[in-house]
């Protein structure tokens, strides 16, 4: 089947290139973006079915006016507001409340709050800061609540008369947010474009090889995006802007690799002399099955995110596995067939050069007439080789080690104070964050977004006292700055803006002292959530119950939500990426240690994370779903390169002990696997050019984590872990036991002084002849030399092992014998051998090719 598609794709290499070109053509033109396709709503950023929006819309029926404002319009002038002003601010939101200004009636109604009273820590100056809250029908989008804004300051609001004004909140800064991505987007795909180009021309001393790629990556970055908005508008499932610059660079990233994969192949298949066609159709057949696995670990990890409650997080995972597998088809379909039509020219204006794996299977040899003991001693491996030689010499001590580096590294975890710093978080020169921090000079921060507490039971309203006494209560919890409520009713009314017409319900507007979208604003909430029975039955209100509303309490429920996501979502996550593993390595204990290490490698990537930016940078959280968003991509990309590591591994394994397979597989994995590692790490670095400070935080977690992966975990811990376990690593298969025990030549190769007597380059070539699945031609394409060098020195090498066996005992040339005729006797009568062993009375061994006589034993 995978012969069968690969010279498919190669037949028809042009109808596969206009298809895939017509599409990207066609997508750009008929699918909508991200941002057309977008709800404007904060559905997708809060748990479905929250508790604090039930309050909120309660409220609203209680009391028939809202008291939560997402957009909020700010005045300061740190010499004072003039009194003129501060009448204009109450005049003006009594116009707006009465429809009376031409062109605003989309504002649905306002209430304002000036510092002219109050003390610390409510209000930190006096007469310097005013703020208005605006309302909209539900029916006018973010962007067009903005707007209204805008409007009401050009017409109704001078500067500097009125002070330094600006519009801040979380409806503004989530379209500042949405501004700076756009902004930043180009410039993101830009670097990175150039960034990848650059490594792999480097890589391939080619100018042809990076161009093929960045139109395979312009492809399936122009199809999937356009792709995702689509299907998540027919659902109705708001797509976050968010999650644009993270498909770019994991798609970057992703069909990079995929590439370098295939270019590399290709370009050894050139040199040992395949056409262009016959090179990119074995190319794909060796490939496919590697590859395909590799995609399909991260497309189900990213898709489990389907089943998160947070509708952000729904469309994220998805989102990302649709891109995934668009990035994964273009790979094995437009990359192959590109590779089919342009053959060398791909690798200009360098030329096809001969495999470069000989460095890794025959270190330099000595000279001949060296002493015996140095040409015994190869020459240590350099790199990854030579990590991997220590891995597999002392793997417990290895193990060990890494494993206490990662878990050392894993207890920043401990740590974590996730939050939503919405504002925050924003570019310094924002205007939405220039305004935020203006009011936080005047009043406590969380007097932009205070949280509403709603006391319902029978006939409350008529118990005054208690209500009053509650109001007091409140106000001494920590991080409550202020508490308006039933105790300073507006005008002494009985009803109205605290107390409900039905008599049953009070409100309270409590103002928190930190930033109210911040860790330590959901850390007060929780507690007074905790003691609020207590806080009611104290005022003497038992019967009564509260419930919470405001973006704290939103933001509160959205952290608990995203918490409980990751435990639904982590263990089918991490399901689906051993079940993957399981069927491309069919065995069982090899994917446990390899997802596990790859949970560890991400425990110890977002330790540090906490680490550098809660404790060294002093921002004192961490963005809530940055962890969730990078567990779901490394431990799905970490599983990628499992794929590429154990591969190798897996087909040395079966033919010699498994730590010589650890070390000559995952040598020969090591460098595209650093290459790899090194593009995708670089590439997710690149997100740190949005300005967003949850960009940064993920752009460093993933990148710290791609490293991690890359350069400890595959390099040291997992080949430690193989040689540890051995054969046990394909349990409940018995393959690896029965392939070292059925292996070549294994006790005389193994153990013969005679072989170790022979150079470096005579042994590599000896092994690889015994493999009963390699030909000359591969032999010489993997030493790069021709089919005719290679049964020349091969017979050469025979001559001498010969020699030394013939001075030694009989059992070795006994040994010898045998394992050269089964060997090729095997191949002879399966017909695909390349001559045959005769043998005459005198024990004579001959081993004839179709060119004559080689070797006599």
């Amino acid at each position: 089947m995978v012969t069968r598609f690969a010279r498919a794709v190669v037949r028809l290499r042009y109808v596969i290139v206009a298809f895939w070109t017509c599409a990207a053509f066609g997508a750009a033109f008929f699918l909508p973006t991200i941002r057309e396709a977008q709800v404007d709503s904060l559905g997708d950023l809060v748990p479905n079915e929250a508790a604090a929006i039930d309050a909120e819309r309660r409220a609203s029926e209680l009391f028939g006016f809202p008291l939560l404002s997402r957009t909020v319009i700010v005045q300061r002038d740190p010499d004072g507001l003039s009194l003129a002003a501060q009448r204009d601010v109450i005049a003006r939101v009594v116009s707006l409340n009465r429809k009376e200004l031409p062109g605003l009636t989309g504002i649905a109604g306002a209430y304002a709050a000036v510092n002219s009273f109050g003390k610390p820590p409510f209000s930190k100056e006096r007469s310097t800061t005013a703020i208005s809250y605006l309302f909209f029908p539900p029916d006018i989008g973010q962007g067009g609540r903005r707007s209204l804004a805008q409007r009401l300051i050009e017409r109704h609001i001078a500067e500097p008369a009125d002070g330094t004004v600006g519009i801040t909140g979380a409806v503004p800064a989530r379209v500042a947010q949405a501004d700076a991505i756009l902004a930043a987007l180009p410039l993101v795909e830009l670097v990175t474009a150039a960034l990848v180009a650059l490594a792999m021309a480097l890589h391939f001393r080619a100018l042809g090889a990076p161009l093929v790629n960045l139109f395979a990556v312009g492809i399936a970055y122009l199809v999937s995006i356009r792709l995702v908005a689509y299907v998540g508008s027919r659902i109705g499932v708001s797509v976050p802007s968010e999650v644009e610059p993270v498909i770019v660079v994991l798609l970057f990233g992703v069909v990079t690799d995929y590439s370098i994969f295939f270019f590399s192949r290709f370009r050894h298949r050139m040199a040992a002399g395949d056409d262009r066609r016959e090179g990119a159709e074995r190319t794909t057949a060796e490939l496919l099955p590697i590859i395909t696995t590799a995609g399909l670990t991260i497309i189900g990890g990213s898709a489990a995110l389907v089943i998160a409650e947070l509708g952000f997080l729904q469309a994220f995972g998805p989102g990302m596995a649709l891109s995934v597998a668009v990035g994964l088809l273009v790979s094995i379909t437009f990359v192959p067939a590109f590779l089919a039509i342009a053959g060398p020219r791909l690798f200009w204006p360098g030329r096809s050069r001969r495999v470069d794996e000989r460095a890794e299977l025959e270190p330099e040899d000595p000279p001949e007439n060296a002493p015996a003991s140095r040409r015994r001693a190869r020459r240590r491996p350099l790199g990854a080789g030579r990590a991997i030689e220590v891995a597999t010499g002392r793997p417990i001590l290895t193990a060990a080690g890494c494993a206490l580096v990662l878990a050392l590294a894993a207890t920043g975890l401990s740590k974590l104070e996730p939050a939503n710093p919405l504002i925050r978080g924003l570019p310094d020169d924002a205007p939405a964050k220039q305004a935020y921090l203006e009011a936080g000079e005047g009043f406590a921060a969380g007097i932009l977004s205070p949280t509403v507490v709603i006391v319902e039971g029978p006939g409350l309203v008529t118990d005054q006292g208690s209500l009053a006494r509650l109001q007091r209560l409140l106000e001494r919890q920590p991080g409550v700055a202020r508490v308006f409520g039933p105790a300073n009713r507006p005008g002494g009314r009985p009803f109205g803006a605290v107390l409900s017409r039905t008599g049953d319900a009070a409100r309270y507007l409590v103002v928190l002292d930190p930033d109210p979208l911040g860790g330590a604003a959901i850390r007060h909430l929780e507690q007074l959530r905790e003691r609020m029975p207590g806080l009611l039955a104290a005022a003497g209100l038992d019967g009564a119950g509260a419930s919470f509303a405001g973006d704290t309490a939103l933001v509160q429920e959205t952290v608990e939500g995203t918490f409980d996501d990751l435990a639904r979502v982590a263990p089918v996550t991490v399901l689906v990426v051993f079940l993957v593993l399981v069927v491309f390595m069919r065995a069982l204990v090899a994917p446990l240690y390899l997802v596990a290490s790859s949970a560890l490698a991400l425990a110890a990537s977002l330790g540090l994370t906490i680490y550098v930016f809660q404790e060294l940078l002093g921002y004192g959280e961490l963005t809530y779903y940055v962890p969730f968003a990078a567990a779901v991509l490394l431990l799905s990309l970490g599983s990628d390169y499992n794929v590429f590591l154990v591969g190798r591994i897996w087909g040395q394994a079966e033919q010699r002990g498994i730590r010589e397979a650890v070390l000559a597989g995952g040598a020969s994995a090591a460098r595209p696997i650093a290459v790899a590692g090194l593009i995708l790490a670089a590439s997710f670095a690149l997100l740190a050019l949005v300005p967003i400070r949850s960009f940064r935080e993920l752009a460093f977690a993933m990148s710290l984590g791609l490293l991690i992966d890359a350069f400890l975990v595959r390099t040291l811990l997992v080949p430690a872990l193989m040689s540890l376990l051995g054969g046990w690593s394909a349990w409940p298969s018995k393959r690896l036991f029965a392939a070292r025990a059925d292996r070549p030549a294994e006790g005389l190769f193994g153990k013969s002084e005679a072989f170790e007597e022979l150079d470096a380059s005579s042994r590599a070539l000896l092994e690889l002849s015994f493999k009963r699945d390699v030909d000359d031609r591969e032999i010489g394409e993997l030493l790069g030399e021709g089919p005719e060098d290679v049964a020349r020195r091969r017979a050469a090498a025979l001559d001498r092992l010969a020699q030394s066996l013939g001075e030694s005992d009989g059992p070795g040339r006994a040994s010898l014998e045998a394992e050269l005729f089964r060997h090729y006797e095997d191949d002879r009568r399966r017909g695909e051998g390349r001559g045959e062993l005769r043998r005459d009375p005198h024990r004579t061994a001959t081993f004839v090719t179709k060119g004559g006589r080689v070797a006599e034993v």
